[in-house]
């Protein structure tokens, strides 16, 4: 049977009503929630809740945006960010998260598919975003741009401030918030095509107070600063960086994509005492030696989440740095946070236990449950999983049990103490002669490697063997030469420490950068492409 997992009491209210109609809250209307850590620019939690209601009522009586429709937002982090989403559902509107990074065709696929009815971008991405509207029969008058300025482009596109002027008009839509939509999120792509992630308001404010349940007893709105560098447009940085600082009343600074010396910056001279960030920058604090040029002491606690973490990474930053840093564990099915530890060394390289209000559990794959110790694939059932896939029945029945249950598709176990540890993706696991390998537990192991910047490892076909074999894709370190003697020195280091199907048989390569997405995770089928263009495997071991 599934384990325990204790209970907590979530308002049955759509995410506007949860956040700015409160009857009570620990900080004032005064208290800053967001801030430019480059101007003065700032928004107090009074400011906010103006900000968003004149920006849906000019929503509703400007471009005539009503209950349903979809707002897309194609832009980079910024302090408005947040009051452009909340405006969108104080008008009863459906917020759609774009990446900053697509290009026409990836936006226009984004647009046609979630149905969007208004779109809001920057000034340095209107040119992408206007073709793409061009594409899709979006006119000119219904984009909007946020950012420098706050202004159009004079030919018909009109800055978000200007639908604003005047006072509120009209009341707030009233939602049904088990059953209207809050938001419609992509998921990152990486085995496929981006999906439509359907999230209730019920969804996202249920996992706004798991989430709260951890976080609340570690972050106090007096004392801690925290800075945001992941992208909004992800849920992760969207739930952790965009909902819980307004609910919690902590101040955040907000950075509008990451930059390790800013980041260090900003640190030192604000005194940030709390990041939520993915791997890769755990990984740079670890190892980069731009690090060591600042006073990161403020910085008492991180939470990694997206991928796995090492141990030996954990303890590597917390030599270095004094910093804790903890894992959390989500999806954005799962609107997304589903597990998180409280203390960085109880369950150390785990994602620690399960938030409240869930059913967690590990299935093999005949479809039975798995006991404690044992691996198995993670499913969950909860208020905070998602409705399904926008427009697409048939990957929703295939990742949703007839009772509730979301398959993640992902390979994990619990400990005794119900800490949670993920080992790989069901489709990323390597099928060396009938034995499965775990690219994350080779990654990890090779990430410790003082040589070693950045690791992927991915399968390959090896022809003579007539079976899938681990590749290592490796970047080094600044100072160290790639060559056969380096290549020979990393293959080794596995084969003394993992088993021998574990081997690196599919060899070790030398490149540049891991391709990763926005929230941190190997996007491995790019790097599958690229390794099909560049090299023929040859059995090396």
């Amino acid at each position: 049977m599934p384990r325990q997992i204790p209970r907590i009491d979530i308002p049955q209210t759509d995410l506007w009503t949860t956040l700015f109609d409160r009857k009570e809250k620990p900080f004032p209307d005064s208290q800053v929630i967001y801030q430019d850590p480059y101007s003065n620019r700032h928004y107090t939690y009074a400011t906010l809740k103006l900000t968003t209601q004149k920006f849906g009522s000019g929503l509703r009586t400007s471009l005539s945006f009503k209950k349903g429709d979809v707002l897309t937002l194609f832009a980079r982090n910024s302090i408005d960010y947040p009051a452009i989403v909340w405006g969108a559902h104080w008008a009863g509107g459906v917020v759609s998260p774009a990446n900053p990074g697509y290009g026409v065709r990836e936006l226009a696929h984004h647009l046609r598919d979630s149905g969007t009815g208004v779109l809001v971008t920057e000034g340095g991405l209107l040119g992408v975003a206007l073709q793409a509207c061009r594409q899709v029969g979006i006119e000119k008058s219904r984009v909007l741009v946020v950012g420098e300025g706050e202004g159009g482009d004079g030919d018909g596109v009109r800055g978000w401030v200007e639908i604003m002027e005047g006072e509120v008009r009209g009341e707030r839509e009233r939602l049904d918030a088990g059953r209207d939509l809050g938001f419609l999120v992509y998921s990152s792509g990486t085995t496929g095509l981006p999906k439509g992630v359907m999230l209730t308001h019920r969804n996202v404010v249920s996992d706004l107070f798991m989430v709260n349940s951890n976080e609340g007893q570690i972050l106090g709105w007096k004392d801690d600063r925290v800075l945001s560098v992941l992208p909004f447009y992800h849920i992760y940085g969207l739930q952790c960086l965009v909902h819980f600082p307004a609910y919690a009343g902590v101040t955040t600074l907000v950075m509008p994509s990451f930059d390790l010396k800013k980041f260090c910056e900003i640190i030192q001279n604000h005194k940030i005492t709390y990041t939520f960030v993915a791997p890769p920058v755990v990984l740079h604090l670890a190892k980069s030696p731009i690090v060591s040029n600042y006073d990161l002491s403020s910085l008492r606690m991180i939470t990694s989440g997206a991928a796995p973490l090492t141990k030996e990474l954990i303890h590597a930053v917390h030599d270095r740095l004094g910093t804790e840093v903890k894992q959390a564990y989500g999806l954005s099915e799962t609107s997304p946070v589903t597990h998180m530890q409280r203390k960085w060394n109880k369950g150390l390289g785990s994602n620690g236990p399960a938030l409240p209000n869930q059913i967690c559990k590990f299935m093999s794959p005949d479809g039975h449950e798995v006991p404690p110790g044992k691996e198995g694939e993670l499913w969950i059932s909860g208020p905070n999983v998602f409705l399904g896939y926008h427009n697409n029945p048939e990957a929703t029945a295939a990742c949703k049990t007839p009772d509730g249950f979301f398959k993640t598709g992902d390979i994990g176990y619990e400990d005794e103490d119900g800490n949670m540890y993920i080992t790989d993706r069901v489709k990323e696991l390597i099928k060396y002669k009938g034995f499965q390998v775990a690219p994350a537990e080779l990654e990890g192991i090779l990430a410790s490697h003082e040589m070693v910047a950045d690791v992927a490892v991915i399968g390959v076909e090896d022809l003579e063997r007539a079976s899938e074999v681990p590749l290592a894709c490796v970047v080094l370190r600044e100072g160290v030469e790639g060559s056969e003697e380096v290549e020979r020195e990393i293959a080794r280091w596995i084969a003394e420490r993992a088993a021998n199907h574990k081997r690196l048989r599919g060899g070790v390569v030398f490149i540049q950068e891991v391709p990763k997405s926005a929230s941190g995770k190997i996007l491995r089928r790019v790097l599958k492409e690229e390794m099909k263009k560049k090299f023929k495997v040859k059995a090396k071991l």
